[in-house]
């Protein structure tokens, strides 16, 4: 392991022609004995990076380090911060971020990054990705997550061990099978939305709560192997957890295997979802599961506020007319399927989520895959999931005018499930009960103080 006290990390926040901070405080730049202060605009200019107001121009050709007098007491603010970019709550904000301000020239654009301590990042992470006023031992346990995560990503960096996105796999000419995980990003250690973790720096740590349970776990990590896990997560895993292997890179992890997410199996329903007929009945049931909660005290302190704009993520259903559908596809695939004439399951994971998914049209046929990709094709934003079920109601000449999708579990299933874990914690399970119940085969250890 290559940690034994706590880095640095570098958070790409945003990446524009042109973006407007505000610095509250004092704020030094390497060179200049001046502080800087107030409403900024950093743009490219004649091959430069120009930072500048109505009093103050700086300038430099790679870039630009703003650092706090007192990184704890001084922040600056961000305007129009895109977050959520391509689901269905995207939207701009101004958000707040302590400790250091970089910015630096890619291309034609600039880019804002925060540059801060690991366990600060933490924070606003468990805050960004859950309520802060969530249970404590909920928290706790997102915070053992998150770390180990992040400090996974920069081992690989400095390991070289690279994965790429958007990595096909060797396919027949009728199937377009695609994973995207996340990318080496060049410019930063992660990125500041769903596609890495959100963060959204100082603007949603709202309570102690938060902060409290980054300083209980301080340093605490998952292991497996003697490694630092590469752990995931997701929204509602739908009762039962998917396989690292069905989402992304073929390979099987040890720690990201599919779980039941309850005490026991669940009753009267079969989980071998190679039978379609299992998978409808799950997919359409109601099964006993930590993530199957319809408590909104319990769910308001589980979800932010925009999370709360999806009321339905256990189970969902969405209707397209055919007109809505062949137009998404033909948009998110480039391809021109024609007329819909069915959506077949193909191949499914451990949580009924579909790996492979044949589309049939009238000028085109298709098997799309993986999890996401799928996704992505069949929305205009991302489905909730790829656990569904399609029904079609049939118009004029056996066509279908209306498809109807009924799912399960909101996000890609695999590792801690966010709403199971938060109802766990509030039944009085610890954080480490929750993290040995989603994780397999993993230690908890703290490997720095």
């Amino acid at each position: 392991m290559l940690f034994r006290e706590e880095p640095l990390i570098s958070v790409g926040i945003l990446t524009e022609k042109k973006i407007v901070f505000e610095l509250h405080g004092n704020y030094m730049v390497a060179g200049s004995e001046t502080y800087f202060r107030g409403i900024f605009s950093a743009e490219i200019k004649d091959n430069q990076i120009v930072c500048s107001n109505n009093s103050d121009k700086i300038e430099n050709t790679e870039e630009i380090l703003f650092a706090p007098e007192d990184p704890h007491s001084e922040s600056f603010l961000i305007r129009d911060v895109i977050i959520g970019i391509d689901f269905h709550w995207q939207r701009k904000e101004k958000q707040r971020f302590n400790h250091s301000l970089k910015i630096i020239r890619d291309g034609n654009k600039v880019v804002a990054i925060n540059i801060l301590p690991l366990e600060n990042y933490i924070v606003s992470v468990i805050s960004s990705e859950m309520s802060a006023k969530c249970s404590l031992q909920s928290l706790k346990s997102l915070s053992v997550v998150s770390r180990s995560w992040v400090l996974a990503q920069l081992e690989k960096r400095e390991t070289e061990e690279v994965v790429e996105k958007n990595l096909s796999i060797n396919q027949p000419e009728d199937e377009l099978v695609k994973w995207y995980d996340r990318e080496q990003h060049k410019n930063y250690d992660v990125c500041a939305d769903d596609h890495c973790q959100r963060f959204q720096g100082i603007t949603k740590v709202s309570t102690e709560n938060a902060r409290e349970a980054v300083t209980q776990t301080r340093g605490i990590v998952l292991l497996s192997e003697g490694k630092i896990c590469d752990t995931r997560y997701s929204k509602s895993c739908g009762g039962i957890t998917e396989d690292f292997e069905n989402v992304w890179e073929t390979v099987r992890v040890p720690y990201l295997t599919s779980k039941i997410d309850y005490k026991y199996e669940p009753e009267n329903f079969n989980i071998d979802f190679s039978n379609e007929a299992n998978a409808r009945k799950w997919i359409t049931g109601n099964p006993q599961s930590f993530c199957n909660t319809s408590d909104k005290v319990i769910l308001s302190q589980i979800l932010i506020d925009y999370d709360q704009e999806t009321t339905n993520f256990f189970r969902w259903r969405v209707e397209y007319t055919q007109k809505e559908l062949a137009a998404i596809i033909k948009d998110k695939s480039g391809i021109d399927f024609g007329d819909i004439l069915d959506l077949i399951p193909v191949e499914r994971g451990s949580s009924a989520r579909l790996i492979k998914l044949r589309i049939v049209g009238t000028k085109k046929s298709l098997t799309v895959g993986k999890e996401l990709e799928i996704r992505r094709i069949l929305s205009k934003n991302h489905l909730y999931s790829s656990a569904f079920m399609v029904d079609k109601i049939i118009g004029k000449n056996d066509m279908p005018k209306k498809f109807i999708l009924h799912g399960a579990g909101w996000g890609h299933g695999v590792g801690l499930c966010q709403i199971g874990g938060a109802v766990m914690a509030e039944k009085g399970y610890q954080f480490d009960e929750i993290l040995l119940h989603y994780f397999s085969n993993v230690t908890i250890k703290k490997i720095y103080h």
